[in-house]
């Protein structure tokens, strides 16, 4: 396995099991319980395909070789296993010498046309909660059982077929839960003595990354926003720039103009946009436009002076920003991390929308108390 098929984005690592699933021996393994501390946390994935290469990460890199290895048994033997990792002792692990503090257990499972409906759902950009039985005492589930739930009309509708129903009405509330979190967990169960435990795996749309410019200085921030599972769209004002060989790390480049963004694009609460065109005019336009969707983040490069400009213009022709406008635009845009370099303010740029979409206030993780991760709450 190498470095870069270990490191890429969770993006790819979904692409990666649509790819594997016509494979009929590939593997997906999956973290579906952390006790304690870990790297990853549940819902992290890993494809093995055919060839015995991973894809994805499901821990720092001290058990993927191990998964590889117990990956080939699962193929051969045609159906899923649970293998737990105790990297608690100061004893090694598979002789490793790993030590997380933390318990892992891994699903794997032989990859078939029963995900087919989890890859088709991200790739429309809609959340899907794949609930997959690990362990069970009842006759009427057994372990690799998968069904799945969607968001309909304000609550989840199941597609649950063989699945007995007190699992799905005790189901419901706790996947709900964790959907909303957009967070995973593993959850045990008991009915007439019989106890089932269900890996309930909320996996959810990747967020919209909208950069509008067509300078050098965007490139640097569509590779960062993709390595980070932004769908990431840069927009051109300047329909000769509006091309995939000059963005290569975007998922899609688009010509539009200022005042037709909207008609153009589609926007909501997932999407996320950087307005970098270096232009007055266009800036001026396009802030505007997006003022009138519902994006929670609106981020403009430039001094803060350039942004008072824009505002004078704004209420000169009748425009008052709202504190509710105001809250979503970031001016200048990006964190103070102190470098200057183009990666340097893409990082900077990418940092604080990232930090928006988790709804986290930035600060050094030293300073934080508690889990780095936030834990499912389920009551």
């Amino acid at each position: 396995m190498t470095a870069g098929d270990w490191s890429v984005p969770e993006t790819e690592v979904l692409d990666a099991v649509g790819d594997a699933i016509d494979d009929h021996h590939a593997v997906l393994a999956t973290v579906v319980d952390v006790v304690g501390n870990a790297y990853r946390r549940p819902g992290a994935k890993m494809v093995v395909a055919d060839e015995g290469d991973g894809i994805g990460s499901i821990t720092a890199g001290c058990l993927e070789d191990e998964v590889l290895a117990i990956a080939e048994d699962v193929v051969a033997e045609g159906r899923p296993h649970v293998e737990q990792f105790d990297l608690t002792g100061d004893d090694d692990v598979w002789g490793l010498g790993v030590g997380c503090n933390g318990v892992i257990d891994i699903l794997l499972e032989p990859l078939d046309d029963s995900y087919r409906p989890v890859v088709d759902a991200y790739e429309r950009g809609e959340d899907i909660i794949v609930l997959t039985v690990i362990e069970s005492g009842a006759s009427d589930a057994r372990r690799g059982d998968r069904a799945y739930a969607t968001r309909a009309d304000g609550s989840l509708s199941f597609d649950a077929s063989g699945w007995p129903d007190w699992l799905i009405d005790a189901l419901e509330d706790p996947a709900t839960e964790l959907l909303a979190a957009e967070t995973s967990d593993s959850l045990e169960f008991e009915h007439d003595g019989e106890r089932v435990e269900v890996f309930v795996d909320a996996v959810t749309a990747p967020p919209e990354l909208v950069i509008f410019g067509s300078g050098h200085d965007v490139a640097p921030v569509a590779d960062l926003g993709s390595r980070v599972d932004f769908r990431v769209t840069v927009a051109s004002f300047r329909g000769a720039a509006a091309t995939s060989d000059r963005f290569p790390d975007a998922d899609r480049v688009v010509s539009t103009s200022p005042a037709t963004i909207r008609e153009t694009l589609d926007f909501d609460e997932n999407t996320y946009a950087v307005v970098m065109t270096h232009n007055f005019v266009d800036d001026h336009i396009a802030l505007e436009e997006l003022l009138e969707t519902p994006v929670p983040y609106i981020g403009l490069l430039g001094p803060r002076e350039r942004f008072e400009e824009i505002r004078d213009e704004l209420r000169d022709g009748g425009v008052e920003l709202s504190e509710e406008d105001l809250d979503r635009i970031f001016t200048p845009a990006g964190l103070d991390l102190g470098g200057g370099t183009p990666f340097h303010i893409a990082q900077s740029v990418v940092a604080e929308v990232t930090a928006i979409r988790f709804g986290r206030e930035p600060t050094h993780l030293t300073e934080r108390e508690g889990h780095i991760h936030e834990r499912p709450s389920l009551e």
